[in-house]
């Protein structure tokens, strides 16, 4: 694995269940995505795109194949050991946002850092830091019920950048969004990925994959195509 790649994916396999019942849900996928590379991930239901989504985040492991994530040899690691490389490697925004409602978007923004044992000084810091780099900071202490679907979202890429992630992994971070917060969330991705920032976005909208640099599609748990 060359020092550029940030993940390595070889002849990934992902079987639930066994017998006639089982379903293949990943058929010996390859997948290689550089460091600073931007990459969309598409596939209709039942491709296989969540799956390998989970696989990504760490948050599943498959049935056989190898995922080195920055280098690491996810298959090395325990549950508590996943958690802990999903926390300092993976910056994940879901389509649902999924923060804490009666908090601070700063204090959402803190988790991860919580959760990493940061001191309370550098946790505010990092904190504001990510907020400003959203163009949130003026609302850093308004919860959740008081900022628009756009902000919450931006709220969301602000606590995946706060540990500094190898990747951040965007599950159609567009989906609950009118076309106004849409481009402005992409827009933030776009600049994140112009400035370094390895991301890896699933999406099923043609127009969402377009800001990528590259494009995969899955079909039947492997991947079927590829556009640059």
């Amino acid at each position: 694995m060359s020092d550029d790649t940030v993940i390595e994916v070889r002849d990934l396999r992902k079987t639930y269940g066994s017998g006639d019942t089982a379903v293949h849900a990943l058929r010996g996928l390859n997948l290689t995505v550089r460091r600073g590379e931007y990459l969309a991930i598409m596939g209709a239901s039942g491709s296989g795109k969540s799956t390998l989504l989970n696989i990504l985040g760490c948050l599943d492991v498959p049935t056989s194949g190898s995922y080195l994530l920055d280098g690491i040899d996810t298959a090395e690691f325990d549950e508590s050991q996943l958690s802990l490389l999903r926390n300092r490697k993976i910056g994940f925004v879901f389509q649902s946002f999924n923060l804490i409602p009666r908090t601070t978007a700063l204090a959402n923004v803190e988790l991860p850092l919580v959760y990493a044992g940061v001191r309370r000084t550098e946790r505010r810091q990092r904190a504001n830091a990510a907020l400003e780099l959203v163009g949130l900071l003026d609302r850093a202490h308004h919860a959740p019920n008081e900022l628009s679907g756009g902000q919450q979202q931006r709220v969301a890429i602000a606590r995946a950048l706060v540990t500094s992630p190898a990747m951040v992994l965007a599950d159609e971070p567009t989906g609950n969004l009118d076309t106004k917060s849409s481009n402005e969330v992409l827009g933030i991705l776009d600049r994140l990925n112009a400035i370094g920032r390895t991301v890896v976005l699933i999406t099923h909208e043609d127009e969402v994959a377009a800001h990528a640099s590259r494009t995969i599609r899955v079909v039947d748990g492997s991947v079927a195509e590829v556009l640059v």
